[in-house]
């Protein structure tokens, strides 16, 4: 069983920065997709930021240039700095896992079975 545990949310003004961090308790498999998902209030939630077991990471359109993930192996963390942060960015965000890939597949096209408890962001005007 894999658990995630989330810290690092919090309050920001517009253009300010934070950064999420994501405990992840153990890779089962060498292979695997970790990532960043949000849910603003009424919205559906959206993929974020991803990066896989080799480190390629792939980022939503609407956070390139200001979002970066990170993974630091030893530690079993992952992370997300976000940088100019904008009121839109506001929601809750949760970091996800999938372990053992198929050949192929882009990280952000899984269905992710291990999620956190998320983290509140909340960006101020």
């Amino acid at each position: 069983q894999v658990q995630l545990v989330e810290s690092g949310g919090g309050s920001v003004q517009s253009g300010g920065s934070l950064r999420l961090s994501c405990a992840v308790s153990a890779y089962t498999y060498s292979d695997y997709c970790t990532g960043w998902f949000r849910q603003a209030p009424g919205k559906e939630r959206e993929g974020v930021a991803f990066i896989d077991s080799d480190g390629s990471t792939t980022y939503a359109e609407s956070v390139k240039g200001r979002f970066t993930i990170s993974q630091d192996n030893a530690k079993n963390t992952l992370y997300l700095q976000m940088n100019s942060l904008k009121p839109e960015d506001t929601g809750m965000y949760y970091c996800a896992a999938e372990m053992g890939l198929n050949g192929g597949t882009l990280c952000m096209e899984y269905e992710y079975n291990y999620w956190g408890q998320g983290t509140r962001v909340t960006v101020s005007s």
